[in-house]
This record gives structure tokens, sequence and C-alpha cells, in this order.
């Protein structure tokens, strides 16, 4: 499927989804596998219909916006950092979730650290190599479970999840997590990314099934 039908076929569902009243709960379950979900034992790929080709020698990630710091960060300086392994479960807004999944990669809180944001910075806005973009307030991305992984089950994190680095936010629907990431800006504004302009979330709550706008 071409990247436009991709994107026509995902926005078409959410608005079918909108039609049969699928609207945010008032009240979050205390399940573990949030409402409207199943459990799978795969891992579905989903993405813009791109997955570009990223030599680790071009890899770039960089954090900016207002922060007193800018930071480049290559492939070899961003492994350098400090690393971290996390557990956690996935859960797609196209119903699916999966447990236990386990990355690798750098704590959100260290690039935080590295950036050092000022004051009024109370949004992150992600972009990816696609052309990706989402948007997460600063403070979701603060849980001790954020991070850009460039691993999944102790393996470096294939193409087609992502690689080699891509967001974990394990409290939102996935599609808050950028694939193939590669900017990181710490903004004193919401910003709405990619998806959230075609009529999802912009908060993005699994136990409130908050999916669409």
């Amino acid at each position: 499927m071409s990247k436009a039908r991709y994107i026509e076929a995902k926005q078409k569902w959410a608005e079918k989804q909108k039609a049969r009243g699928v609207t945010a709960r008032t009240t979050a379950s205390q399940d573990r596998l949030p409402p409207g979900q199943k459990l799978t034992e795969g891992f579905p790929v989903l993405d813009l219909g791109v997955q570009p080709q990223i030599a680790l020698a071009d890899w770039q990630l960089t954090l900016d916006g207002v922060v007193a710091q800018r930071v480049e960060l290559n492939w070899d300086q961003f492994n350098a950092l400090p690393q971290v392994e996390d557990v956690s479960d996935f859960h797609c807004v196209t119903t699916w979730s999966k447990y236990d999944c386990r990355w690798g990669g750098v704590a959100f809180t260290t690039l935080y650290e590295l950036a050092q944001p000022k004051p009024e910075a109370q949004f992150v806005y992600f972009t990816s190599y696609d052309g990706y973009s989402t948007n997460v307030p600063l403070a979701r991305c603060l849980d001790e479970d954020v991070l850009v992984a460039t691993s999944f089950e102790g393996q470096p994190l294939s193409r087609e999840h992502g690689g080699p680095a891509r967001v974990i936010i394990p409290k939102l629907y996935a599609w808050k997590g950028a694939k193939f990431v590669n900017g990181i800006s710490f903004l004193a504004e919401d910003k709405l990314g990619y998806w959230e302009v075609r009529g999802y979330s912009n908060t993005a709550d699994p136990w409130t099934e908050d999916r669409y706008a």
C-alpha cells in the first residue's frame, strides 16, 4: 500500500470509529489491558508506509526548543550515554496490545538533563526521518519508563519497528512514540503532530479509551 493510501485508510478508520460513538471514558479502567484492546503474541508493523534506511554513521538526534543547551548527538555519542532497560506493555490505537516488551536505550530524563529545558517548556514535539511527528506533554515524558529505544528483546531495534531509534511512552497509545526519531523539541506551547491534526486524540490515554479528538 502506498503512503497516501495508507494515510487515507487510517483516517477513514478513525472517522468510522468516531461515527460509532467511540469516545473517551470519564473513568479510567484499572485493568492491565485497556478497554477495547486485544492481546497479541506477534508485533504488527504500522507506520506511514515509509521505512527509511538510516546508516548509523548518518544518524543524528537533535534536542532543541526552549532549552539552555541545544544538543546534537551522533550514534556513538548517544550510545555513550547511560543505558537503561525497561519492560512495559505496548498499546496500539488499532486495538491490539502486547505485554512485557523489553526495550533498551536512553531514558528520556537523561536527554532532558542534557538539554536543560527552561521553566516555560511544557510540551515535547518529536520528529522523525520519515516525516512523522507527534506531541506529548512534558510531564508525561518524564515518567521513568519513557525512553529512546535502540534495542528490543536484547537485539538492535529493527528497521520495521522504527530502528535505529524510536520513542517508547508506555502509558500512552503507541502512535505517541515516534519511530525513526531524529528530533526532540521542548516547547512552551503545544503543537499538534501528524495524526493529531488528522483527528486522533491529543492526550491518547489507553485506559480512558481516548483515541480520537
